[in-house]
Parts: structure tokens; C-alpha cells; sequence
């Protein structure tokens, strides 16, 4: 049995009249690609700044390697890393590819800068982006800008293992994105999963078929702020559930409301 990483329990969470995740369990195993899937608005990126502690529920329980966790990620460091891969890469525009890959560690760290500059060419390497650390987001491609925030979230302190990243979370990896880039993309998480310095598990939200895939292991679909479905990528095609039918048919006829 896969070891539970992180453990959600009755989690809940609410903006202003709407409820958007309500009493939610939910845990991500060692080792696993989780997809989160479901229609617009329904708690999916919610639920990933919950996971990384950006974002405190209004109600349920969050366990980390069984230690219960207490409020947000700035209040108590976890026992494992966990990074985070924003929808629209969020890169700082003015500044350069090695000083967004290594702002934790110019910000942070006593490393020198030329250490700093060595693990960030390591990162850009990892993500075949070798030798454009002196470029500008505004100068990379949509595919290369992810690939870059990519970087970003598995760089980690040497001088703090605590810090390397054992879970990433993926929100939208390729949104916005033509067929062949996203096909780079959802290789690149998969090589991730598997490299040496890499995150052996990650969460992924997407909407997209073909990253959903080519990516996941276990599925779960999220709806009206419950899990209604869950199962593996095998599972798609045999299921005779109505939610999970309706999503990937994208037909408006069905048990997910159309919002107008």
C-alpha cells in the first residue's frame, strides 16, 4: 500500500454565498499523478492552494505525513516540500530567466551567486531550456515560459534538504497552449516525475483530454464542491457515469449545469 502524503479531511471552503468545496476528502499517496478534473468554478485550483498552504479552508482537517497541519505554510514549515506551478507561469516580467529560476535562493540564501546561477542552469537543463537564463519572459515562448516556471518550482536550497520539493502541483500546466506544445509539457511532467531531483508525486488540475491522459494515474472529478467520481485513465472509457460522460463528451445535455 502507497504511503498517504497528504490527507484532506472534511475540508470546506466558502467565498461570500458560494460554496465551493464542501466537506471534501481527499488523499494524494506517494508516488501518484492525480488528476483533478470537472467543469469551471468548481473548486479545482481552490482546492491546490489549500494542498500547498496558501490558502486556509474554513472547516475540515489538513494532514501532512500524519502531522496535522496548522494554519498556512508561512506559520509552520511542512515535513515535505511542496511547489507549485501557477495556470499563467507567474514570472516576473523585469526580471531575467536565473533571477526568476533562483528568486527563492537570491532572496533567501547566503549561497553566492555563481553557486545560485549553477543550480539554476542545472533546473533549465532538467526542463531542455539550456543556455536562456539571460533572457526575458517576454522573449520566450507561452511553452517556454511554463517550462521556466517548471524550473522554478523544483529549485531548492542545497544547504536545506527540507526544502527540495517532494510534491508538485500543477494548476493548468497547459492552458492556453497548441497541441504540440502542451505534447512537451506533458512529457516534461512525466520525465520530472521520474528524474533525480524531481518530484515523484504531483496534482494536477486540467481540463484538457489529452493531459489528462498522458499524465494521470488517478483521476478524481470535482463537482457542485464534492468528488463525485474517481478512478484511473482506463476507467474513462468504461465508466457509465453521467458526470464523467457528460465532461468528456462536452455536451450541454446532462447532469452538469451549463452556466449561461
Amino acid at each position: 500500500m502507497a504511503e498517504p502524503l497528504i490527507e484532506l479531511k472534511g475540508i470546506s471552503k466558502a467565498f461570500g454565498q458560494q460554496t465551493v468545496l464542501d466537506a471534501v476528502d481527499l488523499t494524494i499517496y506517494r508516488g501518484e499523478a492525480l488528476a483533478i478534473i470537472g467543469p469551471s468554478g468548481t473548486g479545482k485550483s481552490t482546492i491546490l492552494r489549500i494542498i500547498a498552504g496558501l490558502l486556509a479552508p474554513d472547516a475540515g482537517e489538513i494532514y501532512v505525513l500524519g502531522h496535522r497541519r496548522q494554519g498556512l505554510i508561512e506559520d509552520l514549515e511542512d515535513p515535505i516540500g511542496i511547489g507549485m506551478v501557477f495556470q499563467q507561469a507567474a514570472l516576473f516580467d523585469s526580471l531575467t530567466v536565473d533571477e526568476n529560476v533562483g528568486f527563492l535562493l537570491y532572496e533567501h540564501s547566503r549561497l553566492p551567486r555563481r553557486q545560485i546561477q549553477e543550480l539554476v542552469e542545472k533546473r533549465l537543463e532538467m526542463v531542455g531550456l539550456s543556455g536562456i537564463s539571460d533572457r526575458y519572459p517576454a522573449q520566450l515562448s507561452g511553452g517556454m515560459r511554463k517550462r521556466v516556471s517548471f524550473a522554478r518550482a523544483i529549485m531548492a536550497n542545497p544547504e536545506n534538504p527540507k526544502e527540495v520539493p517532494e510534491v508538485l502541483l500543477y494548476d493548468e500546466p497547459t492552458a492556453g497552449l497548441d497541441p504540440i506544445a502542451s505534447t512537451v509539457i506533458e512529457d516534461l511532467v512525466r520525465q520530472l516525475q521520474c528524474a533525480e531531483g524531481g518530484c515523484s508525486t504531483y496534482v494536477m488540475v486540467t481540463h484538457q483530454d489529452s493531459t489528462i491522459r498522458r499524465t494521470a494515474d488517478r483521476i478524481v472529478l470535482l463537482y457542485q464542491g464534492k468528488i463525485q467520481w474517481q478512478g484511473s485513465v482506463s476507467d474513462l472509457d468504461h465508466t457509465d457515469d453521467p458526470l464523467v460522460r457528460q465532461f468528456f463528451s462536452g455536451s450541454i445535455e446532462g447532469p452538469i449545469q451549463v452556466l449561461g
